[in-house]
């Protein structure tokens, strides 16, 4: 007995050895992948201490030995674009990728207009049929955070660009990289690393922030024990939060799922909505939503398929009460098929019962998307519901969120990246830190210039998108967050060497903070790529402040990058978007008055103007200058007030 139970440890120990000396290589790296031309290409992962690793790829081969730590990397010389290829990573055990491209890689990183994908796109059929780019490959990485930097991903793969495939893809990336590759005939890589609602001080590395106080303050407090007490029993608060919902959901309780439910008292609203916006502000928990439609008998017979896009948090969906579906996730698309069993001729129920777990709430995806099928034919669903509320209950404990601490962003969704070679980096970011829109000057620089530093390539291209338009339109010229943050963006993109800007001032939704044009936010971006990175001669922006000067009551803007010319986009030519003011610093609308590459603003109720604002707003819905070339004027101020 004593024999075998030595015989089994040694065989313990020897699988365990085994495995410590396998050759593994950064999660980064797999099939399909797309590796940087014309730079040099580090390749890097782990083997056993002093172990001999080769590298073979694309006639080159390359040796190294592993560190006293395990790690090993190794450089491949610069390459021209081209494959399919294969690489061949040998140690004691041998590893092989294939269907490896050599191109341009970009990484597409930010918050929730990068995580967009592009199944909410706007024209999202037609750009699925048309997604037949084997030469663009994407990478997602998985959203995690840590409070320690960490050596590698927990999981991802590279995926070559089809109809099956690109609804997954952030949108903007594809679109940018779609452009890039129409232009360039090179295959294009996107490396999608973000996740919605983060600030930016999340994604910079501790060391980048020790020089803020108050950031490096918050990092100190994020290793402390006091967290992980906190914390410990998360899980457990949050299943129980789950678990008191559904018991003390008044729809639960009373069966709302069913088609007999008394709906004398319930309510309208039309969706798609965020409930937040039309009535509802600032509940979380459960609310119900009630639709009845009509079926013939053969569209009974032969089932339907509901379609009620996206819903903020979850749902369970119902038809003639029976639950044909429930999805988790405010972003997911949800397709449900009904058989022909749940269904008969004539009135039929559609129940859904929402949950909001904090933030908005309800159905609130795109028309197109709200519908259900039947042989084929759509009937569409954005109409008045009826709803009720279910129960009123703020969120469950969140605990760490991504937002709890600095850097921990960077920690897991960055720093294994490094030192993957890539081409520049597509940034959609700022509305999680418009309040702090004055910090966000020397935040947004700090995080270029802290990335450029640990991946030692260079100054390569940043390219930002400034904020889109977004909220209800004010009547008055004022104040706003957003018009400070888009400041900020300007600011860095003018200042910071090799950035720039793609627009989206005039792409956004006053309802909405996802606006689904992404084709032309990615269109506006590889402009700047083009011309920054590619050095190529073409209009990339849209007509810049560069200088102003008062004269008899009249002050008149002078601009960079107006391309062909000046135009107001409107149907009598009129320039709107522009406020000016005197010294008493109250801000009235303006007449403008184009001329060549020049706007002149006055005002009757400004006599001595000293100040001109264009699309000084959280959206300035009616902002109308571009050059020739369709591109938007960038807001901007010429007080500092």
């Amino acid at each position: 007995m004593k024999t075998r139970f030595l015989l089994f440890i040694l065989i313990l120990l020897s699988s365990a050895n085994q495995l410590f000396a396998d050759v593994n290589v950064a999660k980064i790296f797999n099939d399909n992948m797309v590796l940087q031309r014309n730079k040099d290409v580090p390749v890097w992962g782990w083997a056993a201490k002093g172990e001999k690793v080769t590298i073979t790829f694309n006639g080159q081969k390359v040796a190294t030995k592993a560190d006293q730590n395990g790690k090993r990397t190794v450089k491949l010389k610069p390459m021209k674009e081209g494959g399919p290829l294969e690489m061949t990573v040998k140690g004691k055990n041998t590893v092989v990728f294939k269907n490896i491209l050599i191109g341009d890689v970009w990484i597409c990183s930010g918050q929730s207009n990068m995580e967009f994908p592009v199944s909410k796109a706007k024209n999202f059929v037609e750009e699925k049929a048309a997604a037949n780019f084997p030469l663009i490959r994407s990478f997602t990485v998985a959203k995690k955070m840590s409070t320690t930097e960490l050596n590698d991903l927990s999981q991802g793969e590279w995926q070559v660009c089809s109809s099956n495939t690109v609804g997954g893809f952030t949108a903007v990336g594809y679109f940018f990289a779609r452009n890039l590759y129409e232009n360039l005939h090179v295959p294009v890589g996107i490396i999608h690393t973000s996740w919605g609602g983060t600030n930016a001080e999340n994604w910079i590395s501790a060391d980048a922030l020790a020089g803020d106080s108050v950031f490096a303050t918050k990092v100190k407090k994020m290793h402390s024990d006091v967290i992980k007490e906190n914390h410990s029993n998360l899980d457990e608060l949050r299943k129980k939060w789950f678990e008191n919902i559904d018991k003390d959901d008044k729809g639960m309780i009373g069966h709302w799922e069913l088609p007999e439910t008394d709906v004398t008292q319930w309510k309208e609203m039309k969706l798609p909505n965020y409930w937040e916006n039309v009535g509802l502000k600032d509940l979380d928990g459960v609310v119900w939503f009630r639709k009845n439609i009509e079926l013939t008998k053969e569209e009974a017979a032969a089932g339907i398929t509901l379609h009620l896009g996206a819903i903020d948090d979850n749902d369970e969906s119902y038809v003639n009460g029976n639950k044909v579906g429930q999805t988790i996730g405010y972003s997911t698309p949800r397709v449900y098929k009904v058989n022909p069993n749940v269904l008969k001729p004539g009135t039929n129920s559609i129940v859904v019962r929402v949950i909001d777990t904090g933030g908005n709430g309800g159905i609130w995806g795109n028309s197109e998307d709200l519908f259900y099928e039947s042989a084929g034919v759509r009937n569409s669903l954005a109409v008045n519901w009826q709803y009720n509320t279910g129960i009123k209950r703020s969120g469950p404990p969140v605990g760490f969120g991504p937002n709890s601490y600095p850097t921990m962003l960077y920690n897991a969704m960055i720093k294994p990246l490094i030192p993957y070679a890539f081409e520049g980096v597509i940034w959609y970011q700022g509305e999680a830190n418009a309040s702090r829109a004055y910090q966000y000057r020397t935040l947004l620089p700090t995080l270029i210039n802290d990335w450029r530093k640990l991946w030692n390539q260079g100054e390569f291209p940043f390219l930002i998108v400034q904020l889109a338009n977004y909220c209800p339109a004010k009547e008055q010229p004022g104040e706003s967050d957003w018009a400070e943050l888009r400041e900020a963006q300007t600011m860095t993109a003018t200042n910071v060497p090799n950035t720039g800007m793609g627009l989206a001032i005039d792409l956004g939704d006053a309802n909405d903070i996802h606006p689904t044009n992404k084709q032309d936010v990615g269109y506006r971006l590889s402009l700047a790529a083009r011309k920054i990175a590619y050095n190529q001669e073409l209009v990339y922006s849209g007509p810049t402040y560069d200088a102003m000067k008062i004269d008899n009551g009249k002050i008149t803007i002078s601009f960079k990058n107006t391309g062909s010319g000046l135009i107001a986009r409107d149907k009598y030519n009129y320039v709107k978007g522009f406020a000016i003011a005197g010294s008493d610093k109250k801000f009235y609308w303006a007449k403008a008055v184009i001329d060549g590459t020049t706007v002149t603003v006055y005002s009757d109720k400004v006599p001595n103007p000293v100040a001109v604002r264009y699309a000084w707003a959280d959206n300035p819905d009616d902002a109308n200058l571009y050059n020739k070339e369709n591109l938007p004027a960038v807001p901007f101020r010429t007080d500092n007030w």
